[in-house]
Formats: structure tokens, sequence, C-alpha cells
């Protein structure tokens, strides 16, 4: 199951912590993440207790109760055991001072930019995080984001700790997160290409012949669906923000862009050629309706980084175990692996490492979309 720690921070909710006892929010006693769960509210639990006696019912709502009550305490009352209290949490979330064996307990999460449909983004990742557990032997779940700033922001947070970014986004947890490191990407990923896509009827074939069309972006944090088709619609002379009819719409995703164009939307847009292929060869796209005229120059885009603590937050040469685990990975390797490679349109991943997303940095700095 996906926990949604990403997008809750977006919306200005708390991260989930490594605590595990009740907490104080504004003077009232709230429970942590996932302790329902953990009281034996499971549907098995619901049923053992539904045939208890009704006075063992009684009591045992009362002792519940009272131990709520300690919990929730200023801190007079002991706890049961000096093990069962949280550690003190550090600055970046984390608990100090954990045991190796505290650590091995952990959750690593894993995450991604929302470029596609939810449900093919969980779908991907889901599978891609049972395969990282059964590789490495670490507990992996993935953390939806509600958009690419959350995403960035719950990296930098340490809230997730092993991304799928875009080059622009890549860039931007680098600087964020100093120490963190791309690890892998996708053979096809050092030489990414952004696709222009127009609606049928219209005549155009070059860049400058969108002029005076409207015209969709994908996201704004996105490297292919905005910051590339920019400098590329710059390089051929045309300023998006005066030469379209009307501003240009961001659409938040690459499958939202050609839906866009192809229900005659918006005339024009730029998107990821991944999903577009992916589109195509899965007939969801009416040809009839939109058509692609421009491939754009290759630049770097995709890959996976990882934190540059997760050895000292999940133990020694647990950034090796994940490198290993997405190098070695393939399609033999179980339905999970399969499903996952197959929605990241790819059949492996090959190493990468932070020098190659320079030539991004310096096209987000030239735009003044870096600062």
């Amino acid at each position: 199951m996906a926990v949604d720690v990403a997008s809750r921070y977006a919306r200005g909710s708390a991260m989930p912590s490594g605590a595990r006892t009740p907490e104080r929010r504004g003077g009232a006693c709230r429970r942590p993440l996932g302790a329902e769960i953990r009281a034996g509210t499971s549907p098995a639990a619901t049923e053992r207790v539904r045939h208890l006696p009704r006075r063992w019912l009684g009591a045992a709502v009362l002792a519940w109760a009272a131990l709520g009550l300690l919990g929730c305490a200023g801190g007079s009352a002991a706890a049961p055991s000096a093990a069962k209290q949280a550690a003190p949490a550090s600055a970046s979330g984390q608990v100090a001072g954990a045991s190796a064996a505290t650590a091995a307990d952990r959750v690593l999460y894993i995450g991604g930019i929302p470029d596609q449909s939810t449900a093919t983004l969980t779908r991907a990742f889901e599978g891609f995080a049972r395969y990282l557990s059964g590789r490495t032997g670490l507990i992996v779940k993935y953390a939806p984001a509600a958009d690419y700033a959350a995403i960035v922001t719950a990296f930098k947070r340490g809230d997730v700790h092993l991304v799928w970014f875009g080059g622009l986004t890549g860039v931007q947890a680098q600087a964020a997160v100093p120490g963190s490191e791309a690890l892998a990407q996708r053979p096809r990923d050092a030489e990414f290409h952004s696709k222009f896509i127009v609606q049928a009827g219209l005549p155009a074939q070059k860049l400058t012949d969108l002029k005076g069309l409207t015209f969709t972006f994908g996201s704004e944090s996105s490297t292919s669906g905005h910051l590339m088709p920019r400098y590329f619609l710059r390089q051929a002379g045309i300023d998006p923000d005066k030469d379209f009819k009307g501003k240009p719409n961001f659409s938040g995703s690459h499958d939202k862009t050609w839906k866009l164009v192809e229900t005659g939307a918006f005339q024009a847009g730029a998107l990821n050629e991944a999903v577009w292929e992916s589109a195509l060869k899965d007939n969801k796209v009416d040809q009839t309706k939109v058509r692609e005229f421009y491939t754009t120059p290759p630049y770097y885009d995709y890959h996976w980084a990882v934190r540059g603590d997760v050895d000292q937050v999940f133990g020694a040469a647990t950034k090796e175990k994940l490198r290993q685990a997405l190098l070695g990975m393939r399609p033999e390797h179980g339905p999970e692996a399969q499903e996952a490679l197959k929605l990241f349109a790819t059949d492996r991943f090959i190493e990468t490492k932070n020098e190659n997303y320079e030539g991004i940095r310096q096209v987000a700095l030239q735009l003044g979309i870096l600062r």
C-alpha cells in the first residue's frame, strides 16, 4: 500500500517520524501514523474482540483509556520501560542515537515526480518497492507526491530517501541536499528528447510555425515537458511568454498534455518522448486528431537519486545495496521487476553521476528557473 508522505507534506501536514508513542498536538493526544494497525484493529483482531464477554470488554476499555492517559501525561508518570520510550528526534526528522536493530526496522521511502496518472505511478513504484525490499532486505515503501515541488521538499527533509527525478528536479535536489547522489538511469536517459505535438489539421512543420497558436507545457518543474522545450523554443527565436496566443498553459503531467491537444483544448504542446511513444504503442492516442511534428536534440534527463545519509540511517553499505539492486534489475527477476520495468519503459538501468546534469543546471540558470 502506498504511504502518501510527500503529498501530505505538500498540504502542510506533519510527515511520518520514527516516534511510536502518543504525541501532543495543540494540547490533544494524537496517535502516530500507523498506530491504528499496531493497536490491533485489523479485521482479525476485531473479530477476536467481538467474541469477548461483555464484562471483559468493559475492563479492557478502562485499561486502554488509562494507558492513553499515561501516554498523554506531561511526564509525571513513568513509562513501563526505558526501551519503550521514543528516542529524541534530530532536526532532520531521524531518530537520534538509534541502535542497529532500530535502523533495521526503519522504512526506506521511495518516490518519484508525478509525471503520469496516479494509477500508473502507483503500479510502477509499489512494484519497485517490493523488488527493492526483496533484493536489499530493507523495508521499502512508496510515498506518492502531490506535485514536483513536493517530492523535492520531501527529499530535502529526509522524508523520502530514494527518488526518481527528472533532470531539473534532480538538480534542485542536489542543491538542496549536499551529498545526494545520482545512482542510475535508463539507457535512453543519456540521450532523452522532448516531442512537440500539434492538432492534426494544422500545418505546423517546424517550431516557428507555433507562433500565434495556443500552447501547453507539462509541469513547470518538468525537464522534458517545460525546461528543455522552452529552451529549444527560445533557440528557434520564439518567446513562449509573448509569441503564443495567450500565455502558455501548464498541464501538470505529460499524459494530460497530449490529451489537451487531442481534445482541442490547446492547439499544440510539448511532452516527454517516452510517455508519448508508450501512449502510441498502447493505441491510446487518436492520431486523426493529434500528431507529433518535431523532436528536440538530446539531453540528460531522468535518474534515481539517493540521499547521502542513507548509510547512517539504515546501516553501512545501504547506498551500495540500492545501487546494485537498481543496476542488476532485470525482467526475469520476477513479476514485480517485470511490471515495474515495463511501466518505466525500459529493460534495465545503467550507472549515472551528478556531473551528467550540469548542462541541465546551466539551462535552468540561463532561463531564470534556477537562481
